[in-house]
């Protein structure tokens, strides 16, 4: 049996029976034991069994409510499946085309089943016209337990981790039981987590890597007290999230920039000092991309006065092919960021620190990145060049990992892609550079700007952009335009309440121009104005570069005339 279903099993039998999940809040809330959630997994595992799922095969997962989707995963693993979490469709999505694209995934991934749970169902005939098998999961929940669990090997595939936010061109990371197990010890084990006293609070969505592993497979592992809520509840009331953490007293979160960017205005604007208690919170993660300060800034600012000590912001590093995380901040010690000068930066590839009470910093001289720790245990990382040369410390180059958590490789529809070189390394396709074995990432390579022979990273265009009054915070995208050309330039993409007023417009396009020319010595070659909602996202929330410019082609060209 694999270590991670063998922990699974001996958490239901020890502290599960005391520690579990809440869910329904914050309407109606109910919580049960991880010991529960394990006999109900039990019982589904029954079911897949009795119904004739073979060991090793690929189980897709489409529901929402975390009730549901906790024994349904682990009721997989149990019976010797895979688990791959769909993406879900929205009211706005053409539910033809999603079929098509469901159609697509479950042959790449050779599944030939889903579990459909609530508020999917009444997706039934939408798969049933496809020729898709499904299985109601409340249905499975009435079956008979399975004794025990089928043995898998390290080896054996548990999770399938759809990478992109779209299905049109799907690929899969394929996370093992060895890579599982490996990733979810080496994280509890640095950040320090007290099985019997850390209590977690999430809205992350399970079909993503945070929210799935970070959120729901480490707490269900180990018998940790979690708060579970979907996205929508989120997004319906921002401030629910420090409720709950007021609430339950909770010491552990994670979100992407823009949740902390819009948590940190909403409590801003609360009147009553004593409407919230943050104080028990110890590590709020921050890590599903590079970290925006102003964001931080905002909720540790406004957090304050609810009692939330700043150093619970908790910068870390992660990616899918390395299971979830790679790397994590020094506990208890906050956003600590490391400003470099901007031209040895831009132009040759250096990160040279500016000290403390150097006239440039402050000034558009001076670029600045948040430390994100060493690698988990398990894990190594070096910088190299293209050509694949290991550089020195604060040189800057591509990140590279090696170790157990590192995936094998991806599942596509042209079949499976290897991840990993014959030396065991992963090229992330990440920028960065190293401080005493701690990583600091710069950007992604295929989004760095090239103009006049320097670098010109992306966030620093878009932090720029979202400082203008006006700009939803998180919701500015910089994209780059002919790239590897010379003729290659820029344009700023971005969300307004403003959007649908030509004066407004007009003048909210002068001020960005001015602020990022300010910030990177370059004026864009456009700025497109858009209302809220219009950006394309992954599910975690980030905004999608690429898809973004490809989408607003014609309005960037228009804006530019």
């Amino acid at each position: 049996m694999s270590r991670f279903v063998d922990t699974l099993v001996a958490t239901a039998a020890g502290g599960g029976q005391q520690r579990g999940m809440v869910t329904g809040e914050p309407k109606e809330p109910v919580r049960r034991t991880w010991a529960e959630v394990h006999e109900q997994a039990k019982c589904l595992a029954g079911g897949l069994v009795e119904g004739g799922l073979k060991p090793g095969s690929a189980v897709a997962v489409l529901a929402a409510a975390p009730s549901l989707i906790a024994p349904t995963v682990q009721g997989v693993w149990l019976a010797g499946g895979s688990v791959t979490m769909l993406h879900q469709p929205t009211p706005r999505t053409d539910l033809a085309l999603w079929a098509e694209d469901t159609v697509k995934v479950l042959g790449m991934i050779d599944s030939g089943l889903v579990l459909l749970g609530e508020p999917f169902d009444a997706l039934a005939p939408v798969l049933e016209e496809r020729g898709i098998a499904y299985r109601n999961i409340t249905d499975l929940l009435d079956s008979e337990p399975l004794a025990e669990a089928v043995p898998v090997g390290e080896d054996e595939l548990a999770l399938l981790q759809l990478t992109s936010g779209s299905t049109a061109e799907p690929k899969a990371v394929r996370i093992t039981h060895g890579n599982l197990y490996t990733n979810v010890k080496a994280m509890v084990d640095r950040a320090e987590f007290v099985f019997d006293k850390d209590i977690m609070v999430s809205w992350l969505p399970t079909f993503h890597d945070m929210g799935m592993v970070g959120f729901l497979t480490v707490p269900m592992t180990f018998g940790v007290e979690l708060v579970k809520i979907t996205p929508v509840e989120f997004l319906s009331g921002p401030l629910v999230w420090p409720e709950l953490i007021s609430k339950y007293r909770a010491t552990t979160t994670a979100a992407p920039n823009f949740a902390y960017a819009i948590v940190g205005r909403r409590l801003a604007r609360v009147e009553d000092d004593n409407a919230y208690d943050l104080s028990t919170l110890r590590i709020a993660l921050n890590g599903a991309e590079p970290i925006d300060e102003s964001a931080v800034k905002a909720f540790t600012d406004a957090g304050a006065r609810f009692k939330m000590p700043a150093e619970c912001v908790f910068p870390a590093y992660g990616m899918a092919e390395a299971t979830l995380a790679v790397s994590f901040a020094p506990l208890f010690t906050g956003l600590t960021l490391d400003v470099v000068e901007a031209e040895a930066l831009e132009a040759e590839n250096r990160a040279v620190p500016v000290p403390e009470g150097d006239a440039r910093r402050g000034t558009d001289d001076v670029r600045s990145f948040a430390v994100l720790g060493r690698p988990l245990d398990g894990l190594e990382a070096e910088i190299v060049d293209e050509h694949g040369a290991k550089l020195g410390e604060r040189q800057v180059g591509e990140i590279r990992l090696r170790g157990e958590a590192v995936t094998p490789g991806y599942l596509t529809v042209d079949g499976p892609v290897a991840t990993q070189d014959a030396d065991g390394w992963l090229n992330t396709g990440d920028l960065g550079y190293l401080i005493d074995g701690q990583i600091v990432i710069c950007g992604r390579a295929k989004d760095v700007i090239i103009m006049g022979g320097r670098n010109i990273y992306p966030t620093d265009i878009e932090r720029a952009a979202t400082s203008v009054d006006g700009v939803r915070a998180g919701n500015a995208v910089a994209v780059r335009i002919d790239a590897g050309t010379r003729r290659e330039r820029f344009a700023v993409v971005l969300e307004s309440k403003l959007a649908g007023d030509p004066d407004a417009e007009r003048t909210l396009v002068k001020e960005v121009s001015a602020r990022v020319r300010d910030a990177v010595d370059l004026r864009p070659y456009a700025v497109v104005v858009l209302p809220a909602g219009s950006l394309p996202k992954t599910p975690s929330g980030k905004v999608k570069r690429a898809a973004t410019a490809t989408q607003f082609a014609d309005r960037i060209e228009k804006s530019s005339s």
